[in-house]
Order: C-alpha cells, then sequence, then structure tokens
C-alpha cells in the first residue's frame, strides 16, 4: 500500500525566458501588465527549458523526494511527451502504473513566458483533461493520504473518489483548481467536512465561499465551520499563509528566497509540503482531530522552505527539497504566532 497518492493533472512544462520580450501596462489583466507580441514577427527568447508539471506531478515529487511510497493518477497520451513524463516521474521514484495513456488525444502541453519571476501560461490541457471514473483503479487506491487537484470533469470525478475515500479511511487533502471550484462549487461545499486538509489562496478562497477576501474575517468564518474538523490552509502568495485547525489559527511569512525566479509551482509545493508535514509526524485521517500545534507549525515549516526553494528555479519541480535538503540551517526557523480561534 501507498502512502500518499497524488491525483489529477500530468503536462509538460515548457519555459521560455521572455526577458527579451516588452511589457506594457495593461490595466484588463490582475498584474496590470502584459506583454506585447507582434503578430507575423519572430521574437528572440534568451533561453528555452523543459519539463514536467500539473498538479499532480508536481505533488508527487514532493512525497517521493521526501521519502514516502508515492503513486500518481492521471491521464497521458500515446506520445513521446507522455513517454518523457512517464519516465521523470520513476527517476523521482514515483510509481506510475495508475496512469491511464489516451491513444487518441495528445499529453498536456504549455508555453510559459518568464519575465521577473511571473510568467504567462499557454495551455494546452490534451489528454489530461479526459481523466474519468473509469481511469480510477479502485483496487489500489487505498493509502494513508490523497492529495486532490483535479482536471478536466472534477465534478463528475470528485464525488465518487470522496465516497470511496471516506469509505477506506483516506485522509484526502484537496487543492482544487479554479476550474474546479466554478465548475463543482456546490459539491465542494458539501463534501467539506470529509476533508483533512483544503488548501486554497485568497482568489480561491473568495470564489469558493462567494465572499470577497477584503472581508477575511467573514471568509474564514464560513470556510472553518465548513472544514470542521479537517484543517484549512489559505496562501497569499509572498505574504505567507493563515492555517486554521478549527481550535487555533497559525499565520505564517515566507522563507527569504534567495532569487524570484518562477512562481510556477508554488501552490502545489506549498500544500504537498503541508501533507508530507503532517505525514511525517503520524498524522492520518484516524487521529486527524487530535493534530497538535506543533504537528501544524511543522507542517507550515516544511510548506513554506518547500515553496520557497521551488520559486528559485525554473520549473514546478526542479527546486523541491529533499527530507535531507529540508535539514539545512537554512530552513530551521520560521516565525509563525498562533492564537485561540
Amino acid at each position: 500500500m501507498k502512502d500518499i497518492i497524488a491525483i489529477g493533472s500530468v503536462t509538460q512544462d515548457n519555459f521560455l525566458d521572455g526577458g527579451n520580450l516588452a511589457l506594457r501596462r495593461y490595466p484588463q489583466t490582475p498584474s496590470g501588465k502584459a506583454f506585447i507580441l507582434p503578430l507575423g514577427d519572430k521574437l528572440a527568447v534568451k533561453s528555452a527549458y523543459s519539463t514536467i508539471g500539473g498538479n499532480s506531478a508536481n505533488a508527487s515529487v514532493t512525497f517521493a523526494r521526501q521519502g514516502f511510497r508515492t503513486a500518481v493518477v492521471g491521464r497521458v497520451g500515446n506520445d513521446e511527451r507522455g513517454e518523457i513524463i512517464i519516465r521523470r516521474l520513476r527517476k523521482e521514484r514515483v510509481a506510475t502504473s495508475m496512469l491511464a495513456v489516451d491513444g487518441k488525444v495528445p499529453t498536456a502541453f504549455a508555453v510559459l513566458l518568464l519575465k521577473g519571476g511571473e510568467r504567462t501560461i499557454l495551455n494546452y490541457h490534451g489528454s489530461s483533461n479526459g481523466l474519468s471514473i473509469a481511469d480510477i483503479d479502485f483496487r489500489n487506491m487505498r493509502s494513508a493520504w490523497w492529495y486532490l487537484s483535479l482536471p478536466g470533469r472534477s465534478e463528475e470525478l470528485y464525488g465518487k473518489l470522496l465516497d470511496f475515500a471516506w469509505r477506506n479511511k483516506i485522509a484526502v487533502a484537496l487543492n482544487p483548481s479554479s476550474y474546479h471550484l466554478k465548475r463543482g462549487r456546490s459539491g465542494i461545499l458539501r463534501s467539506l467536512k470529509k476533508l483533512s486538509l483544503l488548501s486554497l489562496n485568497e482568489e480561491e478562497a473568495a470564489i469558493l465561499t462567494g465572499i470577497p477576501f477584503s472581508r477575511e474575517r467573514e471568509v474564514f468564518k464560513k470556510l472553518d465551520d465548513l472544514t470542521s474538523p479537517g484543517i484549512l490552509a489559505v496562501t497569499d502568495g509572498s505574504r505567507g499563509v493563515t492555517v486554521s485547525d478549527g481550535h487555533f489559527v497559525y499565520r505564517a511569512g515566507t522563507f527569504k528566497e534567495k532569487k524570484l525566479v518562477d512562481r510556477t509551482g508554488a501552490g502545489d509545493a506549498w500544500g504537498s509540503g503541508f501533507v508530507a508535514g503532517l505525514w511525517a509526524s503520524g498524522v492520518a485521517r484516524s487521529n486527524a482531530r487530535r493534530v497538535t500545534r506543533d504537528q501544524v507549525a511543522e507542517a507550515i515549516r516544511v510548506a513554506s522552505a518547500n515553496a520557497t526553494s521551488v520559486v528559485e528555479r525554473v520549473g514546478a519541480t526542479e527546486g523541491i527539497l529533499t527530507a535531507r535538503e529540508l535539514k539545512q540551517p537554512r530552513w530551521k526557523n520560521l516565525r509563525i504566532t498562533v492564537e485561540k480561534l
């Protein structure tokens, strides 16, 4: 039996350093900026790099590098990109026998234009979006934890997966995609008490609750009520995270990065790092209601270190920490405040 199974999207990510590309003011975007790409021109980039990506692939690498018996569930195409992804995951000691191979639709593919640590993503979801309940081999799905971040027809998969996990006492961490939140919001809301961890960023928390995050206290109150007795984590990029275990609220900043290179995969690194920290200290569904403050604080430390390391490298998996690297003095101390809920 595996320790942790990551279920979700699997892609090939292709990074282009857009240092030579022009940025312009563009108020219609959250950043207020946009690349300007003249139609018909040929533009030079400084460098190019390809690696694996996708929520489940990224998370599975975290779990494997922390020494856990790990498997990934997703869908790739019957093509060279799919073969490259499978080889890389096997090299990371992630079991790939439950990756479905689509003979008709190519492997998911993304092009990411980078500049100053931020990126614009051109995304082809491909075979990853075809993941369905027929691809799930429930005979091999028992484990201590599942990490869910579902692509495509998420709302069709989610309920059946959660029912199986609940019957088999599997702790479930959900890091929902924006697509899943918008298409399957009501199903997620109904299921939150069955989750051991709900990990969101501020934008996702606002979508799920229907409350603007400017009313932070209301957002947390609603989610705390719905997720109890599970753990709720809401990240805020470089400003850190707020975590609630139903009894205490934990607030932490981030470790200082050496250099911000690429934010891709930071959310996956944080969520999977938090689960890795919990499981390393023995937290499973059977004892999740008795999680201690020290266990939550340690999970926050692991998650924050993992996310910081990831943004210092190009790609979502290149900076993921091993168990040995996590013991380096750099990652030892993170200021975490704890207050009674």
